[in-house]
């Protein structure tokens, strides 16, 4: 039937692609009362079939397609080193754990220590900080930007201060430029969780980079709903050659040797080594300088990323389109919503659309209305972690600080929520959702 591999290989993904067109591709148009979900993944033939590609190999955890990812990612948002995990909030948790690591001398973030963090967020950010044993610093963010409040940094500063870590709220990068003063005025390190951010950018002076290529660490995320999926997946990433080994080290097991996986004696020196208390010439394949984790990516998730980087451009120009409809046509109800604004000196690659209702509108009735028009809402995450039951075990203890007074994330907490601009939705499906939402407002502040 086939000559050799590569033909079978050809033929069955040349299958795999008809079987895309006949099944998977959309082809209906959107119709009012259609389902308008908040993300969903935009795929083509050729993430099927790279797909189809891995698993014929069948090698299945971190290989070639992985390694290809890790090259293509780095050059793409502009870093030396880029490590693919399994997910987002593994690679935070390996971001952080990287900094505690006994290498890194008086930097080295111990238990007790202080990161700046706000609490408004996805909880990831920080539960690697409290899980850790170091002290989260809780500061407020602004409105409409939904970013730290810059101005409260130096308040949130103490002798025990090691870090800054935040995220970039739904695509808008928070203030890159003050904070990395910051943090370099006080030697402290920064961490950027880009998880919903990516091909979001941002100038201080003359220079333009991707968020998560100005801190220290860069995380992303690739699970369906972000800016380009794996299904499962995320990556950490550094221009600093001793954290991207520290975090490698973490992630694979805490093991010391580098060895890509299935090479045996990549250093040459696998045998003749002396490590710890161990006997001489101990196996370096099984010599841990860490206690870390297998948080690996298999192939198969890396090789759909592969083909959807080459996808995120468009999808960025295509959230920034249906982000500057979607505001235009909310832009007569401002009475009744704050809508949200970019961060100055930034180019925001939006992962959706937030909304503050001001004083006086119902959330749950405005939500409840754009739910049962179908079209998917959700709230800006944790709304403010404190307050949930996570926090019921350690609240008011010194687990964590507040630097000041968390207001704005209140009101965030109390009267926002958002919904989506991802790649997928049209024209059509913007100004329906649009049609809703005032709709909606309309009918709260009826009932006011």
């Amino acid at each position: 039937m086939w000559r050799n591999e590569a033909e079978a290989r050809a033929q069955i993904k040349d299958l795999v692609a008809q079987y895309y067109h006949d099944f998977k591709e959309r082809k209906a148009p959107f119709c009012k009362g259609d389902r308008i979900a908040y993300a969903s993944r935009v795929y083509d033939e050729k993430e099927m079939q790279a797909l189809t590609d891995a698993m014929l190999d069948f090698w299945l955890t971190t290989g070639r397609f992985s390694g290809q990812f890790e090259k293509e990612f780095a050059s793409w948002i502009g870093v030396k080193y880029v490590h693919l995990t399994n997910s987002g909030s593994s690679a935070n948790l390996l971001a952080f754990m990287a900094l505690t690591a006994p290498e890194l001398g008086e930097r080295r973030i111990k238990r007790n220590d202080e990161v700046i963090t706000v609490a408004c967020g996805f909880p990831t950010t920080i539960s690697p900080i409290l899980q850790y044993g170091a002290v989260p610093v809780f500061v407020d963010v602004t409105i409409p930007q939904y970013n730290i409040d810059v101005g409260r940094l130096e308040d949130a500063l103490s002798s025990k201060t090691k870090a800054v870590m935040l995220a970039h709220t739904l695509g808008n990068p928070f203030d890159l430029r003050r904070v990395k003063a910051f943090c370099q005025a006080h030697g402290l390190w920064l961490i950027e969780d880009n998880c919903d951010a990516l091909g979001s950018k941002y100038t201080i002076g003359q220079e333009t980079r991707c968020t998560g290529a100005w801190g220290d660490i860069g995380t992303s995320s690739f699970y369906p709903p972000h800016h380009m999926t794996m299904g499962e997946g995320g990556a950490v990433y550094t221009n600093d050659p001793l954290l991207s080994r520290l975090i490698l080290s973490y992630r694979d097991w805490g093991r010391d040797c580098i060895c890509p996986s299935g090479h045996d004696n990549f250093c040459g020196h696998r045998y003749d080594g002396q490590y710890g208390e161990l006997t001489k010439g101990y196996d370096h394949k099984y010599v841990y300088s860490h206690l870390g984790y297998n948080l690996k990516i298999t192939d198969l998730q890396a090789a759909i990323g592969c083909e959807q980087l080459k996808k995120l451009p468009s999808f960025t120009k295509r959230r920034i389109a249906n982000w500057n409809r979607l505001h235009r046509a909310l832009e007569g109800a401002q009475d009744l919503l704050i809508l949200p604004e970019p961060a100055e000196n930034s180019e925001p690659s939006w992962f959706g659309f937030l909304i503050t209702l001001r004083d006086g509108l119902d959330r749950e009735k405005v939500v409840r209305y754009i739910e049962d028009h179908n079209i998917q809402t959700r709230m800006l995450f944790s709304g403010n972690i404190i307050r949930h039951p996570g926090f019921d075990s350690i609240r008011d203890s010194r687990a964590y600080r507040v630097a000041g007074d968390l207001r704005c994330t209140d009101r965030i907490m109390e009267r926002s929520f958002w919904v989506g601009v991802y790649p997928g939705m049209t024209d059509e499906m913007i100004d329906h959702m649009a049609e809703i939402i005032l709709e909606a407002l309309q009918k709260s502040c009826g009932n006011r």
